[in-house]
């Protein structure tokens, strides 16, 4: 747990009080001790009313309203193999690694309460990128009004390692699900597709050149959809739904899997993403097997009307749910077997292929 215990009694302090804490002296060429560090991210956090108790006890104590379940997601950041130091600006980092919990609790039609962070970093790292880290995830947090209550600290043997918790809630029995979609379900999208996976394409091809984070947003600063799976659950207009974090065909697999389904994608219907200055449109492949974009992928009963935008953000009609447990891609020459080559931990480290995200 992220705490910080003043000399004496920890009990005499009055509940939600902040302790006296020493001022501690640091050097910016490698990160702070743990209490100093704790107490310095500790003072960057806003109150919140769900949020009773958050770093500075043993356990965070969260205030739950009657009639709601509990959301809980957790996703790994691990340097070169999510983010590079030197691709990735510190606060993109942070950013990325709150957004993809964020987006967990999207696809579920939740709303996000607090989030858990457990950091492990280099001796050697500089602390002002472990502010910059900090900033990014803050930013996103209290945009969402979502606290960070709490986590761990430690010294990593090598590069840096984020393990994020987000916790959500939702009403009692309305979360969406994957294993909910049915044959004969319409397959809706929201946003575009391929534009992370289209970045990391470029940082591939030129790995020296340091792409620009305001002309890349897509990759370097994702939006997860709280407000759209807010919307999606409350009109009741989602019967199952998914985030796009490991590609549009890995996921929409994950669907077909938990439903016993399988559907049909039309290629010309998905939204292929633009980027860069000069707006260029994103190859058919970065949209189907790229991952990151953290989009909401949803399913619609038959009959149902679904507005071009949802939350000001447009929503695609991309295919349907069918009967055969398999996934085909149609086009206007015909159509053919759609298999899931999005990203799947292990499965390409066996294979020889490298870093992803």
């Amino acid at each position: 747990m992220l705490r910080t215990r003043p000399a004496g009694s920890f009990s005499t302090l009055p509940c939600g009080a902040r302790p006296h804490t020493t001022t501690f002296r640091y050097s910016d060429r490698v990160p702070l001790a743990e209490r100093a560090l704790i107490e310095r991210v500790r003072r960057r956090i806003p109150n919140n009313t769900a949020v009773r108790t958050g770093i500075g006890d043993d356990c965070a104590v969260l205030r739950i309203p009657p009639g709601r379940e509990i959301l809980v997601t957790t996703d790994f950041s691990l340097e070169n193999v999510h983010f590079r130091r030197a691709w990735h600006p510190p606060d993109s980092v942070g950013h990325r690694c709150l957004a993809r919990g964020l987006s967990d609790i999207a696809a579920m039609g939740g709303e996000p309460v607090a989030a858990f962070l457990s950091l492990a970093l280099p001796a050697k790292l500089p602390q002002a990128w472990v502010d910059g880290f900090m900033s990014g995830l803050l930013r996103l947090a209290t945009r969402y009004n979502v606290t960070l209550a709490g986590g761990d600290t430690a010294q990593s043997p090598q590069g840096v390692l984020a393990d994020i918790v987000v916790l959500g809630s939702v009403p009692r029995g309305k979360a969406i699900l994957r294993c909910t979609a049915r044959p004969g379900d319409r397959l809706f999208v929201s946003g575009s597709l391929g534009g992370a996976a289209a970045v990391l394409h470029q940082m591939f091809r030129q790995p020296k050149r340091r792409l620009r984070p305001n002309e890349y947003t897509r990759h370097f600063f994702p939006e997860p959809r709280i407000d759209v799976g807010r919307v999606l659950r409350a009109s009741r207009l989602a019967s199952g739904m998914i985030d796009l974090s490991d590609g549009l065909s890995t996921d929409l697999s994950h669907i077909c899997e938990e439903s016993g389904v399988g559907a049909v994608l039309f290629e010309e219907r998905i939204p292929l993403a633009a980027i860069g200055k000069d707006q260029q449109r994103v190859e058919l492949a970065s949209a189907l097997h790229g991952g990151d974009d953290y989009e909401l992928l949803f399913t619609v009963r038959s009959g149902k009307r679904v507005p071009a935008t949802i939350a000001g953000t447009p929503v695609s009609e991309i295919g349907r749910i069918t009967r055969e447990r398999r996934m085909f891609l149609k086009n206007s020459r015909g159509s053919r077997e759609l298999r899931p080559q999005g990203w799947e931990h292990f499965r390409r480290l066996s294979t020889g292929h490298g870093w992803h995200r």
